[in-house]
């Protein structure tokens, strides 16, 4: 009972560990390092850490890198639905003004996710409604042989075919 008890608290105390280091990374990333945030370097350092630069002053091409990626809507509606937040998926998927002034490819992109993510809510009119759309905008839409099968919104993708 000891010996499991201490397993937990080293797993909590290890997770604690990971989330603490990688919340610390992150705000380097993103050069938001604040004062108050960062300690004072002990009075004596070791061969080995003197070597070695200090964080400020390694090159930032990761914040670089991160601070020039843009946000596209329809990647971080697909990244949503990959993650599980079906509902987060839908609301950002319809409301981003990009999608829907762009081209099809990204509307009908757009209405499939949004219907796959009707149909795994079980809300399957409005993933049948999201195929229709995707069916009129292009007539000639279809899903990729992986998701046809599926067995949630496959049957409701063939009726909304059926359909047109």
């Amino acid at each position: 009972m000891t010996t499991s008890l201490t397993r937990a608290r080293l797993a909590c105390l290890c997770t604690a560990l990971s989330l603490l280091t990688g919340c610390s990374l992150l705000s380097k990333i993103r050069g938001e390092a604040n004062s108050d945030r960062t300690t004072a370097a002990p009075a004596t350092t070791t061969a080995k850490a003197a070597a070695k630069p200090p964080i400020d002053a390694r090159p930032r091409a990761a914040a670089a890198t991160a601070a020039s990626i843009k946000h596209d809507p329809l990647s971080d509606g697909i990244a949503l639905y990959d993650a599980g937040d079906y509902n987060g998926a839908i609301k950002r998927l319809a409301s981003a003004h990009e999608i829907w002034s762009g081209d099809k490819a990204t509307k009908t992109t757009a209405l499939k996710y949004m219907a796959f993510s009707y149909c795994v809510t079980g809300r399957r009119i409005l993933c049948k409604r999201q195929f229709d759309k995707a069916l009129k905008l292009d007539p000639s839409f279809d899903l990729a042989q992986g998701e046809k099968g599926h067995p949630l919104w496959g049957p409701v993708f063939d009726k909304a075919k059926k359909r047109k």
